[in-house]
């Protein structure tokens, strides 16, 4: 059973496009993804929007009470990981367009002044900072790290 964010992400929409599509407000589809009850209504708007049962999805709420809570954290957790990797890949694509960019219209302005090579060493530093915190960081302080804490601020078991 596929819950509304795969099914929402296996099109290739945004929350707001769900939202516009189904008639419903971006933080009514973003409640419900994270597992809050949506009404009957909400749900059978996505339902009709996905087109599928309206049985599925009310099973599919019944069915994540019943998941794991640590289950849930860790999908939610895989979920953000994915966009922190976008996000960078994101802001990697927009400095290497922008810097060229720069350097073309560097060179044809004034060819004696490389002042674009400034600009690309101080962004660079910061799409350098930008891998570290994704990719380095990430390995010591992400998500089994937080969850590690959490449970040992809670007192619990690990």
């Amino acid at each position: 059973m596929m819950s509304i964010q795969k099914m929402r992400l296996k099109r290739g929409w945004s929350q707001q496009q769900l939202a516009d599509a189904s008639g419903l407000s971006v933080r009514t589809v973003q409640r419900i993804e994270s597992g809050q009850a949506g009404s009957v209504e909400s749900i059978k708007s996505i339902a009709a929007v996905f087109g599928v049962d309206f049985s599925t999805l009310s099973s599919e709420a019944i069915m994540a009470d019943k998941q794991s809570g640590a289950e849930a954290i860790r999908e939610r957790m895989a979920f953000m990981r994915v966009q922190r990797i976008r996000g960078f890949y994101m802001h990697l694509m927009l400095y290497l367009v922008v810097t060229a960019g720069c350097g073309v219209i560097d060179l044809f302005t004034s060819p004696g002044i490389l002042w674009f090579v400034g600009l690309a060493l101080f962004w660079g530093l910061g799409v350098l900072m930008h891998s570290l915190t994704v990719f380095v960081f990430e390995r010591y302080f992400g998500g089994p790290w937080e969850l590690d804490e959490v449970e040992k601020l809670l007192g619990r078991p690990l």
